[in-house]
């Protein structure tokens, strides 16, 4: 499969690498693609990255990003993925299947503080502006080490979510965490659910000031 990454951080990195990994046909998008030598936020410089996978995957434009993928990731910053999708051209590609694991945090007083709320989410603000994508929320409420790879965390008995408006699109966005390696995968509805996993990120934030570790994550007994 095409995939288009949108963000090169250290999300957009790790899923990229995971992806190739898995034999899919990988570019990752990045504001400028000519400064391959800078570190990027949390993660190696792209260079590093490009020398860690497969020679075929490729660090693009957004726009190039958005043109290749045939399924497309939202691996920008939360407060900046409207503007970052608007620069890669989306709302000219078609009804590609879009996965946004984008939070909006805010960092101006130290740790991030989640903006999110019962009328305000990252997914929906994406769903609105480009009505031609199917967004699907997913992947939003644990570290990236974990997203393609929950086994490294109580041999994966936790739980993902997802949320969004299209079913096929949520089948393909189910079968694609699946082959990351994830089990519990709750489908919490349509994109208006999108809002429930994005506040998660406020506990998320206290468990790791109190824990002094992000390699954590919920399971849904039911």
């Amino acid at each position: 499969m095409k995939v288009g990454v949108i963000g090169s951080g250290v999300v957009g990195q790790t899923l990229g690498k995971k992806l190739v990994e898995l034999g899919h046909d990988v570019v990752l998008g990045t504001r400028d693609p000519r400064k391959l030598d800078e570190k990027k936020n949390m993660a190696g410089t792209l260079n590093e990255w490009l020398a860690s996978v497969d020679p075929k995957a490729k660090v693009v434009t957004f726009k190039e990003a958005a043109a290749h993928g045939g399924l497309l990731i939202n691996a920008t910053h939360g407060q900046a993925s409207v503007e970052a999708l608007h620069l890669a051209g989306v709302g000219q590609v078609g009804p590609k299947v879009l996965i946004d694991t984008a939070n909006e945090l805010d960092f101006s007083r130290g740790m991030p503080q989640a903006l999110a709320s019962q009328t305000r989410s990252v997914a929906g603000n994406i769903q609105a502006a480009f009505p031609n994508l199917k967004v699907v929320k997913s992947l939003n409420t644990v570290a990236a080490p974990i997203m393609v790879n929950p086994q490294m965390l109580k041999g994966g008995d936790h739980s993902i979510f997802m949320a969004g408006n299209d079913p096929a699109a949520k089948a393909e966005v189910a079968e694609l965490l699946k082959s990351f390696g994830w089990t519990d995968i709750l489908d919490l509805g349509d994109i208006s659910a999108a809002h429930g996993p994005e506040m998660l990120m406020a506990m998320w934030v206290c468990l790791y000031l109190s824990l002094k570790n992000g390699m954590v994550n919920i399971k849904v007994q039911r």
